[in-house]
């Protein structure tokens, strides 16, 4: 569903997430670690995220990456979906024809259109601050 520079751009913010809730900065390395990611990969990765407001980078001895507290809320699964692998998934035809509308539909258009709201609904509706709750408590977990 998502492409595996999205995936690690999920797991790498929901990381910096928690880590800012808890009052830390985190390391590229440490994300690294966490999203299970290669680190120069992360780093590339990082940088559409803090050049669109997701997450901050800070220079320095005590810099690092962070988001503010009160943008936990703010931010959408979907902002960093968009930023990561555009709108495709929001808008795609699920067999990639550039041509699959109401109507002149894919074979999979009408069921697939139905999933693709739900999935775009869960992604538009779910902020950092309810996926970072479930973290911190140790319910629910990034990597095993």
């Amino acid at each position: 569903m998502f492409s595996k520079a999205c995936e690690y751009a999920i797991r790498a913010v929901l990381y910096i997430a928690k880590e800012s809730k808890r009052g830390n900065r985190t390391s590229l390395k440490n994300i690294s670690r966490e999203a299970g990611s290669p680190e120069a990969f992360t780093a590339k990765i990082l940088q559409p995220l803090a050049k669109n407001n997701i997450i901050k980078s800070i220079k320095g001895p005590n810099g690092g990456f962070e988001i503010p507290t009160e943008n936990l809320t703010q931010i959408k699964l979907a902002d960093i979906v968009r930023i990561i692998d555009g709108d495709q998934l929001f808008t795609g035809c699920a067999l990639g024809l550039s041509q699959c509308n109401e109507e002149k539909p894919c074979p999979l258009h009408d069921n697939f259109l139905k999933i693709r709201t739900e999935i775009s609904e869960l992604l538009e509706t779910t902020n950092l601050n309810d996926i970072t709750e479930g973290l911190n408590s140790g319910l629910t977990f990034l990597r095993r």
